[in-house]
């Protein structure tokens, strides 16, 4: 088969996915077609099925792939610069697109929305991220902003920054959510510590701290508010806030 033969038989396979794609949707591929029809936007010429596969058996999951680095990726053979940036590329639409779907939503009603933005924003990440959820009176979602990078602990987490930017949003009430490059859900006492000495501040600003959750290696995210830390945590509050505004 010469090389003409060779891209006219390519070019045939990938129209092919694309057409069932569009029959079919998105349910009928493997995962491996998947990342084999986002790389061939970036190299529409060659071959992707082999480096699909690749991939997928070298970060074990489509998800895994999709965050990997591009370091990481171009350690797998028949992948380049231009495929490797259609597949980021595809993955910050993806993030941008779960953000500002966002935006006015109530955040109870939507709170499966707002852990899958957070799952795809921080899952995969190799240092931990503090990301702010700020909500109106009415717990309609604002705005999302990543606050701190790096160890999230309560010497790492500016509280007065955080105050800040609330303020600048006119938020009357937020969620916390940090990830945990390890993969637990566990919180830590790091975490807990963290979530109270927010919960006081934000109560001498009368803004509300909802939740805090934690974003581990899978699709599921862990809530302090579900698990009724939340709760404990603003009874443990109540002496602390009472006390001092007795001597304010």
């Amino acid at each position: 088969m010469d090389k003409q033969q060779w891209q006219e038989k390519g070019k045939g396979h990938r129209q092919r996915l694309r057409d069932k794609f569009l029959e079919q949707g998105i349910a009928a591929f493997s995962d491996s077609e998947i990342i084999e029809l986002l790389l061939s936007f970036g190299t529409p010429r060659s071959d992707c099925k082999d480096p699909a596969r690749s991939a997928l058996e070298h970060f074990g999951s489509l998800p895994a792939v999709l965050d990997a680095p591009a370091a990481q990726l171009q350690e797998i053979k028949g992948l380049g610069a231009k495929n490797i940036f259609a597949l980021q590329f595809i993955q910050a639409v993806a993030r941008r697109y779960l953000r500002l779907r966002l935006a006015g939503k109530q955040y109870i009603s939507s709170s499966k929305e707002v852990a899958d933005y957070l799952i795809h924003t921080m899952r995969g990440l190799k240092r931990e991220v503090l990301t702010v959820v700020f909500l109106d009176a009415a717990h309609a979602i604002i705005d999302t902003e990543i606050v701190a990078q790096g160890t999230v602990t309560v010497n790492t987490v500016y509280p007065r920054e955080l105050i800040a930017m609330a303020l600048e949003y006119n938020a009357s009430a937020m969620v916390i959510a940090h990830n945990h490059p390890s993969g637990s859900l566990q919180p830590s006492p790091q975490d807990k510590q963290l979530t109270t000495s927010l919960h006081l501040v934000c109560s001498f600003m009368h803004i509300q701290l909802l939740d805090h959750i934690i974003v581990g290696s899978g699709e599921r995210v862990f809530s302090f508010a579900d698990h009724g830390l939340m709760d404990s945590i603003r009874e443990q509050c109540k002496g602390t806030l009472a006390r001092l505004n007795q001597h304010g």
